[in-house]
């Protein structure tokens, strides 16, 4: 297989798993090395980072970033995996919905939460994922997670559904909301529809520089015209700030070694991982820096 390198921005579709979509790009590609950032339930459809190469290791540094969906819910049937996917549980009549009363519920969910993640979720007991156990009948305690909501948005209504926008932070379970809400209506609830719509550094509603344009469709992907979509590997990674540094610096930072504040020619004081490029633009991996304010390799990207 080839050596490919760079960030795949693609629209899954739904009906596919995300290492489904993955595998079939990177098919497609004849690429060696591949992996994806955030898995998208089959059900959902979306944005889903693929790294190629050395894209790959850019990968960990949004999965930590937050991502944004609008899903839709279904009020008054629960089901056994909280989306339209699972068996039917149970059916309860749904309150006359308002804005104003739909308001006060999602108010309940915004900023920080305790989330228990779902039976249905790739989370492990033991080694074994939960979702085999699910199948077989079995219930595990699991433990609530910190997650924050940014945002919960209203964005329509009818007589027993509602869509929201939600932005929210890492290892958030948008099933678990979707049931959480109908619980708080008294009425149950779980998602028919789901899409992610940004991750951090390719969110078009936060970052000037993210544009859908960007996406790679699945028809792209079926007819191997995907190639175009590639994106450099920094794109990835714009939510780091940048620095430039003469090409004898860059080297010794490659051969391990870290570069003084004298030799740099200034302290640095941020702490997060900063874009390092030449003189000329190009990008070279993530630098942070060192204790005494020099500046010191995080991730060879290169």
């Amino acid at each position: 297989m080839a050596e490919v390198n760079g960030i795949l921005l693609l629209d899954k579709p739904a009906g596919i798993t995300s290492n489904g979509a993955l595998q079939k790009a990177r098919y497609m590609l004849n690429a060696s090395k591949a992996g994806h950032s955030g898995t998208l339930d089959p059900m959902a459809t979306g944005l889903l980072p693929i790294g190629f190469g050395q894209g790959t290791k850019a990968l960990p540094y949004l999965l930590d970033a937050h991502k944004r969906y609008v899903a839709t819910i279904q009020l008054g049937q629960t089901t056994t995996t909280g989306d339209a996917e699972g068996d039917l549980l149970q059916q309860q009549t749904v309150p006359k919905l308002t804005a104003s009363l739909i308001e006060s519920v999602l108010s309940r969910f915004r900023g920080a939460y305790a989330q228990t993640p779902p039976m249905y979720s790739a989370l492990k007991q033991q080694g074994q994922p939960l979702y085999k156990l699910a199948r077989e009948g079995i219930t595990v305690a699991r433990e609530a997670r910190g997650i924050h909501f940014y945002l919960i948005e209203l964005l329509a209504f009818t007589d027993d559904q509602i869509s929201i926008q939600v932005w929210c932070s890492k290892g958030t379970y948008i099933r678990v909301l979707g049931e959480d809400i109908g619980t708080a209506l008294g009425c149950g609830g779980h998602l028919i529809a789901l899409r992610r719509i940004g991750v951090a550094g390719f969110d078009p509603l936060e970052d000037m520089h993210a544009t859908t344009k960007d996406w790679c469709a699945w028809q792209h992907v079926l007819d191997k015209s995907l190639q175009s979509y590639l994106l450099p590997i920094d794109r990835a990674l714009m939510h780091f700030e940048a620095i430039s540094l003469p090409m004898p610096l860059i080297n010794r930072l490659a051969q391990g070694q870290k570069i003084s504040a004298q030799d740099l020619g200034y302290p640095l004081t941020s702490s997060a991982p900063m874009r390092c490029y030449d003189q000329d633009g190009k990008f070279y991996g993530l630098v942070k820096a060192t204790p005494f304010q020099g500046v010191m390799l995080e991730r060879w990207m290169n």
